[in-house]
């Protein structure tokens, strides 16, 4: 009898095991991305360090000797946020290697990472006579303590007190060395329709600087204006040459075009600025209400594309930037608004969720930016907390149980859009452990 207990004993073991694999499976399958994880943390950006107001571009770092250790500005990072509170807090960082699907690698830290292994955040600066209390924070990477050995993507794990679960932001990034040369275009003829509502990129590898691999040890990820949600990865490429692969009429690299990007801009406290409808400050708080926003998507109902014309206008494919008058130290002088968005609609959308997207809600869809509809003022209708600037958005749609955005439905899709599409080579061989990213462009259609 005491066998048998003991026998049980072990099989309920197993059981539990068993029943805790797929958890622990999951927990180590985590997806990194670029997002705030506190709610009291605001403005995250990362941009070069030799950069600019003026300049804004997507950043990334170059493996050139083996090593990048943060002694060229144009080859390093500047991570900064806000939190809003005049406590100084303890936060620290560490890095993290991952895949091209942004989830950890199997690579032991000192292979990809020269240096400690963590770091303080210890520059800081408190806000200046603002209406919501901050402090920002800000570091550079890489540096004098952390210098990167491997190519690949890259995740900034910043967290307080010590304490790794207490995640306060992510930042991703990526790591290329150059060894796959990339040409592409962008098309408008597609097996969909032709100069209608989508855009193809055809892209050629030039790979005569890698040694030796076989196509499918390629991985191709293409992403339009950093979106996650609609980025496409392709395995197999269309035509397989003597040290280049051909991507062309691949349906898989078949995007909307799109709409440009809307814009406001809220420099001033005292004035309306750009797609500013009227700035008032009630409770100690300043709101900005944005002009109401006309849609520009398809009828519903309709079959045909019936959408709005489409319009030509300058816009950063969803990026911002702080920006305040009367100030050379925008990062602590600005001050934090609220901004009021609202999108007129006779009725409401009973099949998805719409939201406001682009890089001010890191091209996410969340509560933080899910609209809520208004049915006696018949609108879609949104409040966020933002630091003075200029910003672009776009209204997403995206359908019950699904998770990739469309604009179909608010901002219309032409094939004319100007987006900027990223152009990631990966390459794994046979027992390979990590991802290498040894291509990477930025290509700009209409260009």
């Amino acid at each position: 009898m005491k066998h048998k207990y003991q026998l049980l004993s072990v099989l309920l073991s197993l059981l539990v095991s068993v029943m805790l694999l797929p958890m622990r499976m999951t927990a180590q399958e985590k997806v990194f991305y670029t997002h705030a994880a506190q709610t009291d943390i605001a403005s995250l950006r990362v941009r070069y360090l030799e950069q600019g107001q003026e300049n804004l571009t997507r950043p990334y770092l170059v493996l050139n000797s083996g090593v990048v250790d943060g002694t060229d500005a144009r080859n390093t990072l500047e991570v900064s946020f806000d939190c809003m509170t005049h406590d100084i807090k303890q936060f620290t960082y560490t890095v993290v290697h991952l895949n091209a699907d942004y989830t950890p690698s199997d690579l032991q830290t000192t292979e990809y990472l020269q240096g400690f292994t963590t770091a303080d955040i210890t520059d800081y600066a408190l806000s200046n006579l603002t209406q919501h209390d901050y402090t920002h924070y800000s570091f550079t990477f890489p540096n004098d303590d952390m210098r990167l050995l491997k190519s690949g993507n890259y995740a900034l794990h910043i967290y307080e007190d010590g304490d790794r679960d207490r995640t306060v932001a992510d930042v991703c990034f990526c790591v290329v060395e150059p060894l796959v040369e990339i040409s592409a275009q962008v098309l408008t003829n597609t097996s969909r329709e032709i100069n209608g509502r989508y855009q193809q990129p055809e892209i050629n590898l030039d790979m005569k600087h890698l040694s030796s691999f076989n196509s499918n040890e390629i991985a191709l990820v293409v992403q339009q204006n950093n979106r996650r949600d609609n980025a496409v990865i392709v395995r197999q490429p269309t035509y397989i040459e003597p040290q280049r692969l051909r991507y062309m009429n691949c349906d898989d690299l078949i995007f909307e075009g799109g709409n440009e990007y809307r814009h406001f801009d809220t420099y001033s406290v005292y004035y309306a600025g750009y797609n500013v409808n009227r700035i008032r400050f009630e409770y100690s708080d300043y709101h900005a209400f944005l002009e109401p926003d006309e849609n520009r998507g398809v009828i519903r109902g309709v079959t045909d594309y019936t959408g709005a014309p489409y319009i030509q206008q300058y816009d950063t494919d969803g990026q911002w930037r702080v920006n305040t008058e009367k100030s050379y130290f925008d990062d602590t002088d600005a001050e934090y608004m609220w901004v009021h968005w609202m999108l007129p609609a006779q009725r409401p959308f009973f099949d998805g969720s719409l939201y406001v997207g682009g890089d001010l809600f890191g091209n996410r869809m969340t509560l933080a930016n899910r609209m809520q509809y208004d049915s006696e003022r018949q609108c879609y209708y949104l409040s966020a907390l933002l630091k003075q600037g200029a910003y672009d958005y776009q209204y997403w749609f995206v359908p019950k149980g699904g998770q990739k955005a469309t604009l179909l439905s608010a901002e219309g899709s032409h094939w004319q859009t100007e987006n900027t599409y990223t152009i990631a080579v990966y390459y794994r061989p046979v027992g390979g452990r990590y991802d290498r990213l040894v291509g990477y462009r930025l290509i700009r259609s209409g260009q």
